[in-house]
């Protein structure tokens, strides 16, 4: 609207300086106009003399033509003459005869009332002079006679032009010429035009009027912008206004789907930024002289404790994986809260280690989750084994419910599952479930609706009157997807083959066990196959009878190394010694796992609440350190983080689950500890030999 008056007032200067150029150029005329008529009207009447003022001379002139002489008296001031009544007012023509001298007589101006210009445009280019008679004298009273004459004459004949009228020189510049074609001037008017004036002064009438039409147009345009503004503000007022909600109103609010995810995403960037250890208002220009102490590399110490009073208070965790993608993600399986009937009886929790004080996802299950696993070829989906015998699959993009699960049906698991593992490479694996009925399941991924083979386990001498054997739990040594090992409830541990191949049958092999324990095995863990040595065929089983044994596979047991079924020259099952027992656990030991990157590092987790670190190239009696976890509750499972086993999770039967550091040395061993442990393997294979309760053979 500012910008809009300013040209408004910049077009009326304009109109101003137009008006007033007008003015100045009119007054310029008009004095030119006075200058230049008196100097015409002198240089006329000199070349012209009055008729009436020169009547001596003319009465001379007749008297010399004629001969005669009469009396100079002038009769111009006769009342009666008739020379002077009969002078025209328009001017006298100019007559030259033999002898006589040209004359010329005009009447001026102020006396006619005619002008110039007029004069000229009245008078003809030719004057011819009718004959004067020569010797009739002229008296008073008479009058000179045109009319025919028996007397001689003299005729003159002379033509006559006329002078164009002297034109005025008109100089203009750019800044009149606007003014000139809108109010034209008269130039031939000795004063200025009023009705051209009257015209000028409605054309800016006009444009003013128009001026204001489009001012008071734009004007009304602005204040409905402005009365818009005025009503949007007021609207995203009242939005945000504060509004009175009922208790109906605000639950039904909260219940949404849009809401809960809102305010849950939100609620994990809060906490995740909290949880992170840096310190953000730390002042780099003081304390800069302070050095920091470098940490122990052997030093393990607790890193925190991962619980969630809406859904792992008073539950147990029965299984744990880590992430293969991520290496901060690990998951938790669940049993029944038997103080929370209406929560589901099994759940799995994904915990973030920027996240803490709650978990990253929470899934449900109908029955209790006894084992859990990462997917390796999809980070987001989560598998769980249950307790009713059916295994779940849950999406980190869906909701908590699982998006497929196996039926409840004899073509599956009828029996707790304790177990399961992901077997093959990246574009071909399957996963492998064990459960108490005796049976091992092969299933895609993304079929579980039928299993795509089943085996049923069964022995024919089994210590316990049924021949199927009750699997507890289940491992595959590494590179291997044929041949397995599982752990039973009697305390054997026995292979199993998923094909037919190299003489042998798929199913248990019955002629060789390795036996032991005295009681149920919890656990079985193959070394992983990495580093200059492999020792893939070594493996770790706990159990409740308070130790942890070391065994070495035989190499008839593996189908793909090529080798015939080994077997006793009686055809009686062979039983297979450990290569070493650590008996130093005080209460049942529930699992044990090897470090991802050193050789001869394991961990164990009993009853009484110890976490014990064993490196046996250190020493293969007692463990190199020892930790009572929380307050002492029974730690139930153990898993190491896949990328390089810098953090272990252990959970416990009070739904705590415990992270702990075990430094950079045990996480980066050095490229002699393969040779060590080898050597270290040979020294407990002489001690194993020289015991005399050792095995019957050795590998």
């Amino acid at each position: 609207m500012d910008r809009r008056r300013a040209e408004l007032e910049e077009k009326r200067r304009k109109l101003e300086e137009m008006k007033r150029a007008r003015e100045e150029r009119m007054s310029a005329t008009a004095a030119l106009r006075k200058s230049v008529a008196p100097a015409t009207s002198t240089r006329e009447t000199a070349q012209t003399p009055y008729r009436g003022n020169n009547r001596q001379q003319v009465d001379d002139l007749l008297n010399n033509i004629l001969g005669q002489s009469t009396p100079s008296a002038p009769s111009a001031s006769r009342p009666g003459s008739s020379l002077s009544a009969t002078v025209p007012r328009t001017p006298a023509p100019l007559y030259r005869n033999q002898g006589v001298q040209d004359t010329q007589e005009t009447i001026p101006e102020s006396t006619t009332g005619v002008t110039e210009r007029e004069e000229q445009a009245q008078q003809p280019s030719v004057l011819l002079q009718p004959p004067i008679p020569s010797a009739a004298p002229i008296s008073e009273g008479s009058e000179l006679s045109t009319g025919d004459s028996t007397g001689d004459y003299v005729d003159g004949q002379e033509e006559l032009f006329e002078l164009p009228p002297r034109t005025e020189r008109v100089t203009y510049s750019r800044g009149v010429q606007t003014a000139d074609a809108l109010n034209p001037i008269d130039e031939d008017a000795s004063a200025p035009d009023l009705s051209s004036n009257q015209a000028g002064r409605e054309t800016e009438e006009e444009l003013r009027k128009r001026l204001e039409a489009e001012f008071e147009v734009e004007k009304e345009r602005l204040e409905r912008q402005i009365q818009e503004i005025v009503e949007e503000e007021r609207r995203r007022e009242d939005k945000l206004r504060i509004i009175d909600l009922t208790d109906e109103e605000r639950l039904a609010i909260l219940e949404t789907p849009e809401f809960s995810r809102f305010l849950e995403d939100s609620g994990k960037i809060i906490q995740r930024a909290l949880s992170d250890g840096y310190d953000y208002i730390r002042d780099y220009a003081i304390g800069g002289e302070q050095t920091i102490e470098s940490e122990d590399p052997n030093a393990v110490k607790a890193v925190c404790v991962l619980s969630d009073e809406r859904w792992t208070i008073n539950r147990s965790v029965t299984g744990i994986d880590w992430s293969p993608k991520f290496p901060e993600l690990v998951a938790a399986s669940y049993n029944k809260n038997p103080k929370a009937p209406q929560d589901p009886d099994g759940i799995v929790a994904v915990w973030n280690m920027h996240l803490r004080e709650r978990p990253e996802y929470v899934f449900h299950s109908p029955s209790d989750v006894l084992s859990v696993a990462f997917s390796p070829i999809h980070p987001n989906l989560v598998f769980g084994g249950t307790y009713a015998g059916q295994i779940m699959m849950w999406d980190t993009r869906s909701n908590h419910f699982p998006v497929l699960k196996t039926p409840l049906s004899a073509g599956g698991h009828t029996h707790p599952i304790y177990s399961m593992q992901f077997v093959g490479s990246h574009h071909a694996n399957n996963l492998v479930t064990a459960s108490t009925d005796g049976t091992v399941c092969s299933w895609m991924g993304d079929l579980l609706s039928v299993p795509q083979e089943t085996l049923e386990l069964a022995h024919t001498g089994h210590y316990s009157k049924t021949r199927e054997v009750s699997v507890t739990c289940l491992d595959f040594p590494d590179n291997e997807t044929g041949a397995f090992w599982v752990g039973t409830e009697e305390g054997g541990i026995y292979v199993g083959n998923r094909f037919d191949r190299a003489g042998q049958k798929s199913g248990i092999n019955a002629r060789e066990i390795y036996k032991s324990h005295d009681a149920p095995v919890t656990g079985i863990d193959f070394h992983p196959l990495k580093g200059a040595i492999d020792f893939s065929d070594l493996f770790l089983s706990t159990s409740v009878d308070w130790s942890v044994k070391l065994w070495r596979a035989r190499p008839g047991s593996r189908p793909s190394n090529g080798a015939p079924a080994v077997s006793s020259a009686s055809g009686q099952t062979t039983n297979v010694p450990p290569i070493y027992s650590f008996e130093e656990a005080n209460d049942y030991v529930y699992d044990a796992r090897w470090h991802p990157s050193h050789p001869a590092v394991f961990g164990t987790v009993s009853g009484d609440g110890q976490f014990e670190i064993w490196n046996l190239n250190a020493d293969t009696e007692v463990p190199v350190s020892s930790f009572t976890v929380g307050d002492g509750r029974a730690i139930n499972k153990l898993a190491w983080e896949k990328k390089d086993g810098r953090c272990v999770a252990l959970g416990g039967t009070d739904g705590l689950l415990h992270i702990y550091d075990i430094g950079s040395e045990m996480s980066n061993p050095k490229e002699s500890e393969w040779p060590d442990f080898q050597r270290a393997l040979q020294t407990i294979k002489q001690a194993g030999q020289t015991n005399p309760l050792s095995a019957m053979t050795f590998s």
